[in-house]
Formats: structure tokens, sequence, C-alpha cells
């Protein structure tokens, strides 16, 4: 099948989640035998790679994505809406791109608001290649932790909606994503439940027993919808009984927002893109803490779980797929009270946090690997 991969960049030159499901996907469309023509977007103090650059670094051998398709993401000055604007233009430019050769797709599969441009005129131009289109996380439908973020949301949920109703299949997580995409009105028959997935190189043969210090990790930014802010509040009031607990922060946490306490251990790593550095630090680690007011399918979460991570995440998205009572505790309420008394639980029995550091290597195995996820993908493209 002859497929255009349409995306919002791809890790590791754009950082994300998004983007890191973008280039495992490309790839594992290319190692299943699909003709595939990559459009992604870098930075402007970015360099540009040419195809033959982009195989050999994600292939490294005689065979690889068909045609690439590379540009800056549009700037501008910031004003209210300046990423839905210059997301627009990214979509015209990749309109122009595929208008060219539009007849030698079978499939176009879309991220994000990368595919306006081709569904607003895809009756003018009788596009015939159907178009499926992939929002991660849907956060402009989700709680809004402050009114910046709830302002924003609302500008992106029309463009959203159009996107959603005029595309001829949606790819959903599943689970709460799911109820989202019924209620901007896309019936049953469009939507296609594909979890994310994880390279099997991630998964530990064995999980590292909890010791007499359990350590916590966050992975993330510094960003108001990812709850970090409660998990600081969190930390400081455990502090004053608790001296058997580690908090490690991996991301870019700006110094200023940082916390110091003398009797727990803190420590800040910033960030790492390098892979074996950061299983290093998931391995050190026992349990994940991801309390976000909004997410999809978390990266963050698959990786926590393929290195033997128990998981404590509020119950958002599509994360209820990952994360149950076998392998974590999902916390309803996200603020410093919820999160604390998670930790006190998740703590209370070593040998039940074990079991649940097993069961997320388990449940990564059985169900969130690309080489079984890519079989659900071609058994669903062999249908179009």
């Amino acid at each position: 099948m002859n497929i255009a991969l349409v995306t919002n960049g791809i890790a590791p030159f754009v950082l994300g989640g998004m983007q890191q499901h973008s280039i495992s996907l490309g790839i594992e469309l290319v190692k299943s035998g699909h003709k595939v023509d990559l459009f992604h977007f870098v930075h402007k103090d970015q360099k540009i790679l040419s195809k033959n650059e982009i195989n050999y670094f994600f292939f490294n051998k005689n065979y690889g994505f068909e045609n690439v398709f590379c540009t800056y993401f549009p700037s501008s000055i910031k004003f209210p809406g300046h990423y839905i604007w210059n997301s627009i233009k990214y979509s015209k430019w990749v309109f122009n791109n595929i208008i060219r050769d539009e007849n030698k797709y079978d499939f176009i599969y879309s991220k994000g608001f990368s595919s306006w441009e081709i569904l607003k005129n895809k009756k003018e131009i009788n596009c015939k290649p159907k178009i499926g289109i992939k929002f991660h996380g849907y956060e402009m439908f989700q709680y809004s932790p402050n009114l910046k973020i709830k302002i924003q949301n609302i500008m992106f949920r029309p463009f959203v909606k159009y996107i959603n109703r005029n595309a001829d299949y949606i790819f959903s997580y599943g689970g709460k994503i799911s109820e989202i995409i019924k209620k901007l009105g896309v019936p049953n028959d469009k939507i296609i439940e594909i979890p994310s997935a994880i390279d099997s190189s991630w998964v530990k043969d064995k999980i590292k027993t909890t010791k007499k210090v359990i350590k916590f990790l966050y992975v993330g930014r510094y960003e108001r919808r990812k709850g970090i802010n409660e998990i600081h509040k969190s930390v400081l009031e455990l502090s004053k009984n608790q001296n058997n607990l580690e908090f490690h922060f991996l991301g870019p946490i700006p110094n200023h927002k940082k916390i110091n306490i003398n009797n727990i251990k803190i420590k800040y790593y910033g960030l790492i893109k390098n892979d074996l550095r950061k299983k290093e630090i998931y391995d050190s680690c026992d349990v994940l803490i991801c309390p976000s007011y909004s997410e999809g399918m978390p990266n963050v979460i698959l990786e926590a779980m393929s290195r033997g991570l128990a998981i404590i995440s509020s119950d958002v998205g599509a994360i209820s797929k990952l994360v149950c009572s076998e392998n974590g505790i999902l916390i309803n309420k996200i603020n410093s009270n919820s999160i604390k008394c998670a930790i006190k639980n998740i703590t209370n029995d070593k040998n039940l946090l074990n079991q649940m550091k097993y069961s997320s290597i388990r449940k990564v195995q059985e169900q969130f690997l690309w080489t079984n996820i890519s079989k659900l993908i071609n058994s669903e493209l062999n249908y179009f």
C-alpha cells in the first residue's frame, strides 16, 4: 500500500510523545512492506536531513521511506492562536506537496492539524485516497487547570471538530478518548481504536526488587497540565513524617521551580535525550508518578512499565488501558492529598509493590509492543 504519513515532527528531531509515536509508526509501516512517504517539519535552528540521511538514521539498511518531505515549521510573533495559525500554514505546505501526486496514495495518515488544508479542499480536488487523522490526547476537550489553558483549549475546539467530522477515519487510543470523539459527532464506524506501543528493546527481563528507600519518578516538562505543582506540594507534605522516600525528576524543570528539602532526597536530571541514559534513570526508580489533568496514552507510562515500574496516574484519556490495580493506582482527583495517599498506599506493602512492577512488564509484553500493534494497524489498512 502507498501511504502518506503526515506528522507534526518526528523524534528525536522534535521532542514529544506524539513525535515518538509518529516515527515508530512510520518504521513499523515500512517494515510491514508498505511504501511510505514521510512528511515532517523541524525548527529553524535544525538541519533538514535528506531522505538518505533519514533512512540511514532510522533503518541503517537498504530500505526505508520512499520519499521524505521536510520543511521548517512556520514561525510568527506570539499572539492568541499563533500555534493554530502556524499549524494551518504547515498544513498548506503539506497540501501543496501531496496534491502534486495525490493519486499515487492509497491512504493518508495525518497527525493533528496537518490535514486541515487537505480536508478543506477535499471535494474540490476530488481527493481519492481515504484520510485517517489522529489527535493524540484531545486535551482541548479535557479539564483545564487554569484560565490560560482553558482559553487556549476553547480556541482549538472548532478546528478539531471540523477535522474530526470531515476525515474518513479517526484513530483513537480507546477509553475516554473514544468517548470524546463520539461527542464530537463522529459515528462509531469511523473510529478505529488502536493503542500506542513501545519497541521491544525497552522491555527488561526482570524487575528491580524494591529496597528500603522507595524511589519515585516524574518524567516530563514543567507544564501546569502535567500536575508537577501537585507533586511538589505532596512531597513537601510527606517530608514532615517520611524519610524512606526519594523523588526524581527527569525533564526540563526551570531552576526557580525546583524544590529542596533536607530530610528527603530530591534529584533533578534535566532534559535527557539519550535512551540508554533514560533507561538507567527509570531502572533506578520504583514508581512513576503521572498526575496529568489531560493526556492521551502517554509514552512515558509505556517506558516506565517496560522498565518494571509501578504507576501512579490520573484516570484521564486512555490511561486506564495501561494502568489498573494490578500494576498501579489510578487517582480521580488531581491534588496533593490524592497523590500523597496514593504514595502511602503503594509503599505500605513492598511485596505488593514488587507484584505491580512485574505486572507492568508483563502487560507491555502482552499488549503494547509495536510488533503486535503493527498487526492491528495492517489489518485496518487492508480493510481500506
